[in-house]
């Protein structure tokens, strides 16, 4: 009996620790007064700057959400924009509390930088831009083509392996930042740009004469982007998962910006749990009970942040597609709130 007593008291009390171990980064974040999001160097739709400094974009609006969850504010976050080849280090070393930048799950990625995915904001795929006039409809046409490319991606690995698998001959042109690799194809350094498919979308908005390019019609890989956080603290890594899935989660149960506060209201034992209402799930994340509130009032739901930055209610009018929500077709699905 004392050998139990004695297991049971070493247990909770390695429990207790873990747990004041795993609030570190949260404190961090509340005593700073700010969260420190990392972002890319401007991408439209995803993350990027007007000219008073202003950030919006899907993964802009994950930190703004986390912000909202964390201070009720959801305007107290730090932007840092980031390189591809610098993201990494800045989250490993504490620059950035999370990464939230257009970044692919893989299971490298995973496993070898000390940090953890924790969840797919948006499910893209590579695929390669081309000017009209070079008259190419497929990229099984692109033999013997220059192409520009951002370096530290998966982007590189995946050009490699699609024109190896099809026999085809290439030239790399590789840039440090994405803005010079646009500026090169641009220019004419090379006959084709490749990057995620949402991504020639939005860089296709920037170029000087939009309609005199075109993006071919393969799909060469899965990219699977979502944000990222450092290992070792579990806590923080629940609250940045569960802010995304609370976002898909309001969607699925018609929760908006709009209506939020007539959802309150509802006696549905659902939105009584996922709002707070009854029951303390947010407090089980070092949260508020209304912590979806806070989230849905400050950037919308899944669906509405969508439309807005990449959606037909944006300037890339991208269709849902596999982003939509599991109930009509799609990927995007969330586990239950309770």
């Amino acid at each position: 009996m004392k050998r139990v007593t004695l297991a049971l008291s070493l247990a909770l009390a390695a429990g207790l620790s873990a747990q004041a171990a795993d609030a570190q980064t949260l404190k961090t974040i509340k005593d700073r007064g700010t969260l420190s999001c990392g972002v890319s160097q401007g991408l439209p739709g995803f993350s990027s700057p007007d000219d008073k400094g202003n950030w919006t974009g899907i993964d802009v609006d994950v930190c703004r959400a986390i912000a909202a969850a964390v201070f009720n504010d959801p305007t107290k976050v730090k932007f840092v924009s980031l390189s591809a080849k610098d993201r990494f280090t800045a989250l490993q070393s504490g620059e950035i509390d999370v990464l939230s930048r257009n970044t692919t799950w893989t299971i490298s990625r995973d496993t070898s930088l000390g940090a953890n995915f924790t969840g797919v904001t948006y499910y893209d795929g590579q695929g390669f831009m081309v000017k009209k006039s070079l008259k190419v409809n497929s990229a099984l046409e692109l033999n013997s083509a220059s192409v520009c490319v951002q370096t530290g991606t998966t982007t590189e690995l995946n050009l490699a392996d699609y024109f190896k698998a099809n026999n085809m001959k290439y030239e790399v042109i590789a840039f440090g930042t994405i803005d010079e690799a646009v500026k090169a194809y641009e220019s004419g350094r090379c006959d084709v740009f490749t990057d995620d498919s949402s991504g020639l979308y939005a860089t296709r908005l920037k170029l000087t004469s939009p309609a005199d390019h075109v993006v071919l019609p393969e799909i060469i890989s899965k990219e699977p982007l979502g944000p990222m956080v450092r290992h070792g603290d579990d806590q923080w890594f629940d609250i940045v998962k569960w802010t995304l899935f609370a976002m898909v989660t309001a969607e699925e149960l018609g929760i908006t910006q709009k209506n939020v506060d007539e959802m309150v209201k509802s006696d549905k034992p659902e939105l009584k749990r996922v709002l707070g209402t009854d029951g303390n799930l947010g407090e089980q994340l070092g949260l508020t009970k209304d912590w979806v509130i806070r989230i849905v009032k400050a950037v919308g739901n899944y669906g509405e942040s969508f439309d807005r930055n990449v959606g037909a209610g944006s300037p890339l009018k991208i269709a849902r597609g596999v982003n939509a929500l599991w109930t009509k077709g799609g990927l995007q699905y969330a586990p239950p709130i309770r």
